[in-house]
Parts: structure tokens; C-alpha cells; sequence
């Protein structure tokens, strides 16, 4: 029997499961598997206490969540640790999670009341100023969370942050491959922090995420789009409503008038920050004929620089390791089928030795979109560069894509801007990659088949409350002149009322038109 250590309960288990350090392989924990019981019992037991949670309001919830932003302040070097050993991370992406989360809390602890505080609505036609129009925002009693491997604080905490704040209880069903960090906070916010008893992990596989789109009100998804297909599909069965953030094939534009240099620089951090295992890493790479091939040559020599490896608190390298090792089965397919379609090999292209789980930075050319690599997502540290004509083409082949989630063109700003307004994506970076995720103030979320729903700004909170309409009658009486009998006096006075103040013309406001 087995004690759960991780999210800080008194649950046992007779099952558990390994996570492993994909650096060197080795076994870092053995978590318990929590079955459809203990989900139904979890979510049961927060669903108990969300009312008076609700009844804090949001600005009684935020004083809460500032108390865990404190807590996030106060350990990040030690949630960095944790996050390196379960991810294979280089400590300098590990510990940008915590600044992330920090930050989140700040935006939606000052913006909530704005966001989905009740609002006073004047009434657009005369016949309703005799009504008082408000509008409350109440959340969805209990939000489930599925999280990903590839950032298991961002992309978990990320959602539950703004969850929380709008009042509803939240239980986060985090990767198997990587649950630890988030376990650890979460054990924080019941023991250190003392927060109500509203927020819950459960640790699993498949089985344990479905038995969670059953029991919750609300699913938060991110990960593939083939799985977020399933999780859609049952949560149809209860009409339960789905926020599903998903993969991505992401492009970046350099037309010919690009400061080249920086354009370089930015792709390098765009494709292969945290080895390229991001859902909006630049994996497609579209140049301008005149600039093609000095940018190929600047791109290439900053790639060749990348220190790939593991580091500790001294930030001695740039990327680390790949986290999933089926992943990386994808990212050698993908880079066998170009090259056996006659795509050129610039830098890396062979799999690293272990222990562990490497592969380095890849930089394609003479590709096409006949291959896996510039149509599929790989979700690895690899790019293809292909050279166009000018940005009409560049801009065909960047939406040339069945996914829709962000992209990058650079230029001189007018140009770029006019560009990137073509793309079919929900963030468009100019003279930048990655940014627009981390502006909390705009929403970001995925076209096509990229995604359904919002992080971030007003949607990344509102997703989370459903709104009431209340209408308030300012006068008394017995009757309303819309009430029974309906008699031939009361339709003629309604009809003069409906004409003077539904015509835009004063002929018709007056009837003469009849």
C-alpha cells in the first residue's frame, strides 16, 4: 500500500506509477494511481466546499491566491529543482514556470473584478428604462483541469489560477510523465498556505482523466488534438462544456526587408527553447529569396551555438532533454522522412547516446510540404526552412496548415503587421516569437484545428462563469401592459409604442405609412 506524498493527502493506494528523470532515465518517484473512486470522492469533497468558497468574492479568493503567489516567491529555486528533475529542463526554462504563475496571479487578482464583476447594462430601447438590467457572473461549481508534460506548472496552474479566482473549485488531472512539481504546490496551498479545501490533484493515466471529465462541470484540456477529440466527445454525453488548447505547426515569416540578424536570434529561441517540446515553437521557417541565404547562414552558426545539457542553479546551458520519450520517436520520423525525401541535414539530425533521452538542434532545408516535418506537428527541436518567392507565398504556405495556434513574421513594421493580419492563427507575433503568450492581457488560444476557447485577458476568466441576467421591475402595479387580457385598446397602444420607438423614420414613427 502506498502513500500518497505527492498531493500532500492521506489517500492510499494499491497502485502506483513510476516517473523517471528523462535526463539520466533514473526513477525519481513512485506515485499512487488514483481509480474513478478516488476521483469521484475528490471532486465530491471540493464540490462540498465551493459554495462558501463563491461566497468570498473575488476579492477575498485573490487574497488567497497572493498568499500562494507568496509561497510561489518564496520556494523557486526549489520548484525549479523539481521541475528539472521531472522534465529534463535546463534550470533557466525550469524556473521561468514560477514567474509565469506569479505574474498570472497579479493580473487576475487585480483584473477579476473588471473581468466578471456584476455589471449595471442601460437598456438599448426606451420601452425597457422602466427595467433595472444587471448582470452577475456565477462560476461553474467545479472546473477539471488535464495538463500536459511539456510545462506542468504553466499549463496546469495557468488554468487553475484563473478558475479559482472566479470562484469555482478546481481538480487538475496533471501528466503522469510529470506530476510532481505540481503536487508540491498543490500539498503547499492545504498545509503551508492553509487555503479552503477547493483545490485538488489527481494522479493517473487515461482512466483517471476520463473518470474526471465525468464527475466536473467544466474540462480545461490541453494536449493533442486526436485525445481532445475523445475528451470532447464524452463530455458530450453530459453536455459538459470543454476549453481545449491544442497542438500547433507553427510559421515564421522573414520577409526581405527583416533586420536579419534579429531574425536569426529570435528563431533560434522560438524553434528550440525548451528543446522545442512547446506548442507554439516555430517548427516551419518561410525566407524571402533575396535574404534566404544569408539568413540561412546567421540561423545555422546560432544553432551550432545552442549548449545542450544539464545545468543546476549556475545556468550553464541552453536546452536540456527531450521529456517524453515516444515524442522523440516522432522527431526522428519526421526528420528520417525529409531526409529520405531529399531534404538537406544543415545541423543535428541523429539522435543523441543515452542515458537519458536527447536529441539536438535540427535545422532542415530544400523541404517541402510533402513531408511529415513541414505538415505534422513534431513537438522536438527541429525546423525546416523553406525559401519564397515573396510574402503572397510565404503567407499561402504558412496557412497551409490544418492548425491555427500562433506565428511570427519579421520585417519593418508596416509590412510585417500588414502580413501578419493574413495569418490564420490566434496570435501573430511582429518582429518577435513566443511573446504573445506570455502578454496575460490578450487572449491566446488556437484557429482551426489548433483549438476551441481562450487563455488569457477577459476569456481566459470568463470561460469559467456562466452569466446570470437578472431584471429588476422599478414600479409596482397589477398588471404589465404585456399581461393577460390582450384586448383590441392595449394592441393599438402597443403598437403606437412600437412604431414611434422601433422606426428610424418619422413617417413610420407616426404611422402615416398605414
Amino acid at each position: 500500500m502506498a502513500i500518497d506524498t505527492v498531493n500532500g493527502s492521506a489517500r492510499t493506494s494499491s497502485e502506483t506509477f513510476e516517473v523517471a528523470n528523462p535526463a539520466d532515465g533514473s526513477v525519481i518517484a513512485n506515485v499512487p494511481l488514483d481509480g474513478p473512486a478516488e476521483v469521484a470522492a475528490t471532486v465530491a469533497r471540493v464540490r462540498a466546499n465551493q459554495p462558501a468558497w463563491e461566497e468570498l468574492g473575488i476579492k477575498g479568493r485573490a487574497q488567497w491566491l497572493f498568499k500562494l503567489r507568496d509561497w510561489i516567491h518564496d520556494h523557486q529555486d526549489e520548484i525549479a529543482d523539481t521541475m528539472q528533475l521531472e522534465t529534463g529542463k535546463v534550470h533557466g526554462e525550469a524556473a521561468g514556470e514560477a514567474v509565469y504563475l506569479m505574474d498570472l496571479i497579479n493580473f487576475y487578482g487585480k483584473k477579476g473584478h473588471k473581468f466578471i464583476g456584476d455589471e449595471k447594462v442601460p437598456a438599448h430601447s426606451p420601452l425597457m428604462k422602466i427595467k433595472k438590467l444587471k448582470v452577475q457572473y456565477r462560476p461553474y461549481p467545479v472546473v477539471g483541469v488535464i495538463s500536459p508534460w511539456n510545462f506542468p506548472l504553466v499549463l496546469s496552474l495557468g488554468d487553475a489560477i484563473p478558475a479559482l479566482i472566479a470562484g469555482a473549485a478546481v481538480v487538475i488531472k496533471p501528466s503522469e510523465i510529470t506530476p510532481i512539481g505540481l503536487g508540491e504546490i498543490v500539498e503547499a496551498w492545504k498545509i503551508e498556505v492553509g487555503g479552503p479545501d477547493i483545490f485538488d490533484v489527481v494522479n493517473g493515466m487515461g482512466e483517471t482523466g476520463s473518470a474526471l471529465v465525468d464527475e466536473v462541470d467544466y474540462v480545461q484540456f490541453t494536449g493533442s488534438d486526436r485525445t481532445a477529440k475523445k475528451v470532447l466527445a464524452q463530455a458530450a454525453q453530459t453536455l459538459t462544456p470543454v476549453s481545449a488548447e491544442l497542438g500547433g505547426k507553427d510559421p515564421m515569416i522573414v520577409l526581405k526587408s527583416a533586420n536579419v540578424e534579429r531574425a536569426a536570434n529570435a528563431a533560434t529561441w522560438g524553434a528550440f527553447q525548451n528543446t522545442g517540446q512547446v506548442c507554439i515553437s516555430i517548427e516551419r521557417l518561410y525566407v524571402e529569396e533575396p535574404v534566404y541565404d544569408e539568413f540561412v547562414e546567421r540561423f545555422t552558426q546560432e544553432v551550432r551555438n545552442i549548449k545542450q545539457g544539464m545545468d543546476g542553479r549556475e545556468h550553464g546551458m541552453d536546452i536540456g532533454s527531450m521529456t517524453f520519450p515516444p515524442q522523440t520517436q516522432i522527431v526522428e520520423d519526421h526528420v528520417e522522412d525529409a531526409r529520405g525525401a531529399g531534404a538537406t541535414v544543415v545541423t543535428g539530425g541523429q539522435r543523441g547516446d543515452g542515458p537519458g533521452d536527447w536529441y539536438p538542434p535540427t535545422v532542415l532545408t530544400e523541404v517541402d510540404h510533402s513531408m511529415k516535418v513541414m505538415r505534422d506537428e513534431t513537438f522536438g527541436p527541429v525546423v525546416g526552412i523553406m525559401k519564397v518567392r515573396d510574402a503572397d507565398e510565404a503567407v499561402r504556405l504558412a496557412n497551409d496548415t490544418r492548425y491555427g495556434l500562433a506565428a511570427s513574421v519579421f520585417g519593418s513594421k508596416r509590412e510585417a503587421e500588414a502580413v501578419a493580419r493574413r495569418l490564420e492563427v490566434g496570435t501573430a507575433n511582429v518582429n518577435d516569437v513566443l511573446v504573445g503568450f506570455l502578454a496575460s492581457d490578450v487572449p491566446m488560444g488556437g484557429w482551426k484545428d489548433s483549438g476551441i476557447g481562450f487563455r488569457h485577458g477577459e476569456y481566459g476568466i470568463k470561460k469559467f462563469v456562466r452569466p446570470e441576467s437578472i431584471v429588476i421591475s422599478r414600479f409596482g402595479g397589477k398588471r404589465e401592459p404585456l399581461y393577460f387580457p390582450y384586448t383590441e385598446k392595449r394592441r393599438q397602444q402597443l403598437r403606437k409604442l412600437s412604431d414611434f420607438f422601433a422606426a428610424r423614420d418619422w413617417r413610420r414613427r407616426l404611422g402615416k405609412n398605414r
